[in-house]
């Protein structure tokens, strides 16, 4: 393994221990506002991707911008989905309409 492969896998490693870190400390309230800003990150990505893929030269940069484009815009509409359902956890319950009773009245 070259140096700057350890570097790079090192960099992976504490990250992921780090995002983990950062992750599980964050409170339920919060999580709407976080997953519209890595929406909006996502959203760079997935543009990012599609630099990319216009620039491949081989079959191999072609397939892998492919997929990227495919993984980031499942990652940038998941996101909308999921925040869309937690917004709607705030919205108040529209009343019910009074059952009417078979009873008639007198």
């Amino acid at each position: 393994m070259t140096n700057v492969l350890l570097q790079y896998a090192t960099v992976l490693v504490l990250s992921a221990f780090v995002g983990t870190e950062i992750i599980s400390k964050v409170p339920s309230i919060l999580h709407t506002p976080l997953m519209s800003g890595s929406n909006a990150i996502h959203g760079v990505i997935l543009v990012g991707a599609m630099l990319i893929l216009g620039a491949a030269n081989t079959n191999l940069e072609e397939v892998l911008g492919f997929l990227a484009c495919i993984l980031a815009t499942l990652n940038v509409v998941g996101g909308f989905v999921v925040t869309d359902r937690m917004l709607e956890m705030f919205k108040g319950r529209k009343p019910k309409a009074p059952a009417k009773s078979d009873e008639v009245a007198p």
